[in-house]
């Protein structure tokens, strides 16, 4: 197995990974939401997630059966994560309006 800087960073393993537990503000801190609740949505799904990323010009796919360590609930609509590429094979961003996770 190749060492982590060999990688590149368009490898689709190595995009950031987006769970709709990070976004629901339903969720508490503790159960996985990741940004103020002020900015965050009720009961987003992974495809509406990939939709949005999409839309913005954002290389974005959908991992239907994944699932986040945190969340209880094993329904479906609760199943899924967005891996997005933040950084193009050079190293350089793909949007810079979007140079971290933490703009999203």
């Amino acid at each position: 197995m190749a060492c982590a800087a060999a990688r590149s960073p368009a490898d689709q393993d190595r995009f950031v990974c987006i769970y709709p537990a990070y976004l629901n503000n339903k969720k508490t801190i503790a159960e996985g939401r990741r940004i103020p609740i002020s900015k965050a949505v009720e009961n987003p799904t992974a495809t509406e997630i990939q939709d949005v990323c999409s839309a913005v010009g954002l290389n974005a796919f959908l991992e239907k059966n994944k699932m986040y360590s945190r969340e209880w609930n094993r329904d479906a609509q609760y199943r899924g994560r967005v891996r997005i590429q933040l950084k193009q094979e050079d190293g350089s961003l793909c949007l810079t309006q979007f140079p971290s996770r933490k703009f999203f």
